[in-house]
């Protein structure tokens, strides 16, 4: 994998995770506004993207826990710096959700 891969791949999670942190926010709103099915379906919307990072991400260990040396990039930093953001943002969210929910009976 050369640096330009590498640098297409941070991109490509970056997208993902950015993907997911708006429908998880957008989740939210909808369950401040008790709207608790379209927030659950953004929230099932946001970790479907969060998947798809991962796969990009995983692609990248495989292939450097196979032996290959994989380049430095700020690129993948910072993606990988958003998806981990983000898969806590999603835990945050659910439980916000949850507490909406509650507040709703």
């Amino acid at each position: 994998m050369n640096r330009e891969e590498v640098q297409l791949l941070g991109f490509e999670i970056v997208a993902y995770a950015g993907d997911a942190r708006s429908k998880l926010l957008e989740a939210l709103k909808a369950a401040e506004a008790s709207d608790f099915a379209k927030a659950e379906a953004l929230v099932e919307e946001a970790a479907n993207c969060i998947a798809e990072a991962h796969k990009a991400q995983t692609s990248m260990l495989a292939q450097e826990a196979a032996g290959e040396e994989i380049p430095y990039s700020i690129t993948m930093m910072h993606g990988q710096d958003h998806l981990m953001t983000t898969i806590l943002l999603k835990d945050v969210i659910h439980h916000l959700i949850e507490l909406y929910k509650r507040g709703a009976k």
